[in-house]
């Protein structure tokens, strides 16, 4: 399943990487260990943050994801479905209404 995840890095804890050199290296190795299909950089509420869009196939596979941006930056995470027109077409709507409309 297609999974959206919302990063946001606090500055402070960020900030500290940044000084010590370090940001560059735990990035580029928690985005090689997680494989995204996509992810982009932008902001979250004013702190540095990023969209990252990553195939789960399971349920299990949550705690790999945000794990190592916990750890290295103290980040906070939101997971949300992502679904393509193909998915949704799959999804019948029309039969859903039909019966719960």
């Amino acid at each position: 399943m297609r999974m959206l995840m919302n990063i946001s890095l606090p500055v402070q804890e960020f900030n500290t990487r940044l000084r010590d050199g370090v940001v560059g290296q735990k990035m580029a190795q928690i985005i090689e260990a997680m494989k995204p299909e996509a992810i982009y950089f932008t902001d979250h509420n004013g702190q540095r943050g990023a969209v990252a869009i990553v195939e789960v196939a399971d349920a299990s596979r949550v705690p790999a994801l945000a794990e190592p941006w916990f750890l290295a930056f103290n980040a906070k995470i939101e997971f949300h479905i992502a679904m393509t027109p193909e998915d949704l077409k799959r999804a019948d709507l029309d039969s859903l209404q039909k019966k719960w409309g």
